[in-house]
């Protein structure tokens, strides 16, 4: 076990910079818009960011959670909402000639239906200016009222996501009070008697006290609900106000966890220290399709 004080090499990642980055940068302030690659400090901004790939985080850049892992605002945003943000996402996508987006967003239990409109707003918007664009939509709980993830789902976006983060037994600990271990495998379990053409997704976070054998259960859990795609990264301390790293995680464990979920019968994993849940998604979803074709699936 290495020390959390010493980062290893394996966790390093390059600092931001390229043309495509800098376009990318300018596009999004164009048209007021926020990314989870710049308000979460992912360490593959520069690489994702430089082959023209980012993740929209809609409905502003105030959550009214505060889970310690994250380095978004927290706050009240008071019912604001742009009701213009879907079209100028859209118009984004479609000037940055994109194949893939993901659209995540900030909690907003502010709402009544904590942005559940506005979320399928943003995905058939995108869906009219870039009909070619694959979709994954990376949503919040929704309090957990089904009704309201429905309306996403009506929206059509080829992926769901919903992030676990962590461990049942962590869950407390790492999670703001209101998210809830159970709640959000019935969010992604909805998705799925909702629309079995969708994929689901969920990502975990290692790195802050799980044992392996609570990593297992809940890789089993996350089948038992049928998620299809598997994201495994290692959680780094994004400021000092956040929850410390217990472990580094080497990359052989990581491995060795991919190879489990893959036995479960997950369709995609991706397990590495930098991996995030919408790194290169694009490229994996579009392998998934790929390998599903030649298996002459439906």
């Amino acid at each position: 076990m290495m020390s959390s004080s010493s980062k290893p090499k394996w966790v390093r990642a390059k600092a931001p910079s390229g043309p495509t980055y800098a376009r990318l940068k300018a596009l999004l302030r164009q048209y007021s818009l926020h990314t989870v690659c710049e308000e979460a400090h992912c360490p593959n901004v520069g690489e994702c960011w430089g082959s023209g790939t980012a993740t929209f985080m809609i409905m502003g850049e105030v959550c009214t959670r505060a889970c310690r892992f994250c380095n978004v605002k927290s706050g009240n945003p008071s019912g604001i909402l742009d009701p213009e943000e879907p079209a100028y996402a859209a118009r984004a996508v479609k000037e940055l000639g994109l194949t893939y987006v993901v659209i995540t967003s900030v909690d907003r239990d502010d709402l009544p239906d904590g942005g559940a409109a506005h979320f399928a707003q943003t995905v058939t918007a995108i869906r009219t200016e870039a009909p070619d664009a694959r979709i994954e939509a990376l949503i919040p709980d929704f309090g957990g009222r089904l009704t309201e993830i429905e309306r996403v789902v009506e929206a059509a976006p080829d992926v769901i996501g919903h992030n676990l983060e962590t461990t049942e037994r962590l869950t407390p600990k790492v999670r703001d009070p209101r998210a809830d271990y159970h709640r959000s495998l019935r969010v992604l379990e909805y998705v799925k008697k909702l629309n079995p053409r969708i994929f689901t997704k969920s990502s975990l976070m290692l790195g802050l006290g799980e044992h392996q054998d609570e990593v297992f259960h809940t890789l089993r859990d996350l089948r038992s609900v049928g998620t299809d795609f598997l994201t495994l990264g290692q959680y780094l301390r994004p400021s000092p106000r956040n929850l410390p790293v217990v472990r580094y995680v080497t990359p052989e464990e990581f491995d060795n966890y991919r190879k489990l979920a893959e036995h479960l019968g997950f369709r995609y994993v991706t397990s590495g220290p930098l991996v995030r849940s919408s790194y290169r998604a694009g490229e994996y979803f579009l392998q998934n399709m790929v390998a599903r074709i030649g298996r002459g699936s439906s």
